[in-house]
């Protein structure tokens, strides 16, 4: 494992956010401003007879009412274009929006929704996704043919998408086993939870509007209100002020240009806020509901044969981003294993439930549990260790994937070896507690980025970019990245982002992005500056360009320190000419080709660049009488490549541990009969405060990476919270007897599983 730079520096947001003086979007106050509110369906499902809004318009303090009848009539989506901004005839789903009011105050902006006529016929919930993909089944989206999508989305009534993942021969590979085990999972829906509440400000300027929101896609968001609006992307400016975390949550564009629609109808600034409640009911992300079902062929020595799975994909009313979501819950089924032959069917089904979409790592902390669970019944079935079975059919360098990559150096084996070392696995416990291992994959997700980079006259440098900040600090690490190539120290740079005027295109704080990608970007701008630095360099000292170097803040001769001129001073002489500006992109390296010719719905996830591994093992104590499980430690073991910024790094880990812990024992939505969400509040849906974190141990192990991001890197932020769930699982079991096959694994659920144990 490489480490770029071991010395830390301080955020340059860090302070305003420690001292409350940062401002979210929404403390924003604008001259004027009035207050959003939104009028929702209240049902799952439901067809609109009749909307009335002359009350709401009527009452005093409201400045305008928006309905579908006020914006253009058009269905809209990233994958399937499957809905529109507001309901016209149909709801499907409790949280959909039917108006949206401007007024004076918030609580006239509700009492004016409140006064919103709405009278619907109440049809049947499409409540469980095993009945909603059997054909003939009722259908969420009686029009779905009619729909735009994406060419690769494979779809038929209720599936959303489809994906297949097929190599070899899986019945022969069945055939050659000594024994086949089976395994059934199913997993709650669970939300991202961010403490700070997505809210929107929009502001009109004759034909152009500005929105501050608190988004993690600006970019995206940008887009969408272009799209549905009937704008172009240059009359729309997004700006995101500090964002209070997202966790995925607030990958999506969709409330700001009903916020923008209201406030061009009020001829006035608007602020939109949500409730805790609304947090959990509105948006259109949050981690998907899954029923998994694997089968794998094993022979006596541990040897992998085949592997046959199917997972049913909670999808909700609409398709946000997930279209790509059943060929990665496919890739996380098969696993980081030697899988010769594999046939695993993956399908995203309409339900009336709320929309899923991109929480940190979509599906694979349920598709982990399910698979890494599975192993350890293998292990059993078989009478092995655990370890042992991993060890036997983890892949090694140069190993092919379960779609045929073939694999460049990696550090998946040493992953497992560490969290074994840290842990201390196989060392005598009590009775009630057990030490669980897990181990798994995620992909780097390459992209297109850009960045700008200024030396000022004063030899301190500005970096422009559209990268996304949403509390990970991973802008921070640009800074290093920049320094170290120009010579110079993090702290000589600042930083503009989160302005979709100001920067070029990111695709946003999603996919563990940022620094594997706009780092790229920022590293050839810096790298077209330290050219021009030496041109000018070579002049003053009369050296060879080929014979320079920066290093401490100055162009030196190569052995000759004393020989040298300070950047400042290199950087004043430029002010007078020619502009030290330049300009980068990180042009993101091609996934691996891989025959898939086999395969259906494929969404370019049937390889991946610069796959990350990772192994987790969780020390846990069970109480039987009760069935409260307790963490009492979790050793973390990466390979994530070269290691920009080690205390970022560690950061990353340790709060992706946490959020995985809640994932495994507390955080589940309640559903009724009729399609509604029971706990929509932080008392009844239960997260892990800092109270509940165990001791974390960390390590980062694995070469930098071969294609990769800068210097190697591979990225981190959703990792850690991927084998969390299953090394507790395993733990548990270990304790109990038997594995918990529902998530999460509440203290009722371990405590009725150790019954019929």
């Amino acid at each position: 494992m490489a480490v770029v730079e071991s010395r830390t520096f301080r955020r340059q947001d860090g302070k305003d956010k420690v001292t409350g003086l940062g401002r979210y979007t929404a403390d924003l106050e604008l001259a004027g401003m009035t207050h959003c509110k939104f009028r929702y369906a209240g049902i799952a499902s439901g067809r609109i007879t009749r909307l009335d809004t002359t009350k709401a318009r009527a009452l005093p303090g409201v400045f305008a009412v928006v309905t579908h009848t006020d914006v253009p009539d058009l269905q809209h989506g990233p994958y399937i274009q499957d809905r529109r901004l507001f309901a016209k005839e149909f709801v499907r789903f409790e949280g959909e929006i039917i108006a949206a009011v401007a007024a004076s105050t918030p609580e006239i902006a509700q009492a004016a929704c409140d006064l919103i006529e709405v009278d619907m016929e109440v049809l049947p919930v499409v409540n469980d996704i095993e009945a909603a993909a059997v054909g003939g089944s009722l259908l969420v989206h009686r029009d779905w043919e009619s729909y735009g999508s994406d060419d690769a989305i494979v779809r038929d009534r209720n599936d959303a998408a489809r994906s297949t993942l097929v190599f070899g021969d899986v019945e022969a590979g069945m055939a050659e086993a000594d024994t086949i085990v089976r395994g059934r999972y199913v997993a709650d829906m669970q939300h991202a939870a961010p403490i700070e509440p997505r809210a929107v400000v929009a502001e009109w300027h004759g034909d152009q509007v500005t929105i501050w929101s608190s988004t993690q896609v600006p970019f995206n968001a940008r887009s969408g209100v272009a799209h549905t609006l009937q704008l172009a992307e240059n009359q729309v400016r997004v700006i995101v002020p500090h964002l209070g975390g997202g966790f995925g949550g607030k990958c999506e564009f969709h409330f700001e240009a009903h916020v923008a629609a209201v406030a061009r109808a009020a001829k006035r600034p608007t602020k939109l806020v949500f409730s805790r409640r609304e947090e959990f009911i509105a948006p259109d992300h949050r981690r998907e509901g899954m029923v998994i079902d694997i089968e794998t062929g094993v022979k006596q020595d541990g040897t992998i044969t085949a592997r046959r799975a199917t997972l049913l994909i909670d999808n909700g009313a609409y398709t946000a981003d997930g279209g790509f979501f059943p060929q990665l819950a496919a890739m996380h089924t098969a696993g980081p294993y030697r899988v010769p032959h594999a046939d695993i069917e993956a399908r995203i089904i309409y339900t009336n439930h709320q929309p899923s979409g991109s929480v940190r790592a979509p599906t694979a902390p349920q598709a982990n549990w399910a698979l890494e669970q599975h192993m350890d019944e293998i292990a059993s079935t078989i009478g092995m260790d655990p370890v042992e079975l991993r060890r036997r059919n983890i892949v090694q360098d140069g190993d092919k994937t379960v779609s045929g990559q073939v694999l460049d150096p990696h550090g998946a084996p040493q992953c497992l070896e560490e969290a074994v070392r840290l842990s201390g696995y196989g060392k005598d416990l009590p009775a009630d507690e057990a030490i669980g291992l897990a181990i798994g994959w995620w992909p780097s997700f390459g992209a297109s980025s850009g960045a700008y980079v200024k030396l000022n006259a004063d030899g301190s440098a500005t970096i422009v970019t559209g990268a996304q900040e949403c509390g990970s600090g991973a802008v921070m690490a640009l800074p290093r990245l920049a320094a170290d190539v120009l010579g110079m120290q993090p702290e000589d740079f600042s930083i503009v982002y989160q302005d979709t005027e100001a920067g070029p295109w990111d695709m946003g704080s999603s996919g563990s992005q940022t620094t594997f990608n706009n780092g790229r970007a920022v590293v050839a701008a810096a790298h077209s500056i330290k050219d021009q630095l030496l041109d000018l360099a070579a002049d003053k000292l009369e050296a060879a360009k080929v014979d320079l170097e920066l290093a401490d803040g100055f162009a030196r001769v190569k052995g000759s320190p004393d020989k040298c001129i300070s950047i400042p001073d290199l950087a004043a002489e430029a002010s007078g000419g020619a502009q030290l500006l330049a300009t980068g992109s990180g042009t993101p390296p091609a996934a691996p080709e891989v025959d898939g010719s086999a395969c259906v719905g494929r969404m370019g996830m049937e390889s991946w660049v610069a796959p990350t591994f990772f192994c987790h093992a969780a020390h846990v104590k069970v109480d039987r009488e009760t069935g409260v499980v307790r963490v009492l430690k979790v050793s973390a073991a990466h390979d994530s490549g070269t290691i920009v910024n080690p205390l970022g790094a560690e950061g990353q880990i340790e709060g992706g541990v946490v959020m995985g812990i809640g994932q495994a024992l507390l955080e589940g939505s309640k559903i009724s009969d009729q399609g509604l969400i029971l706990n929509p509040g932080l008392l009844e849906y239960k997260l892990q405060t800092a109270a509940d974190a165990p001791e974390i141990e960390i390590s980062f192990v694995g070469p930098p990476a071969t294609d990769g991001g800068p210097n190697g890197a591979k990225g981190i932020a959703e990792p850690p919270c991927v084998p969390t769930l299953a090394a507790i699982g395993n733990a548990i079991a270990q304790v109990i007897g038997t594995h918990v096959r529902e998530l999460p694994m509440t203290p009722n659920r371990v405590w009725e599983t150790t019954r019929r144990s």
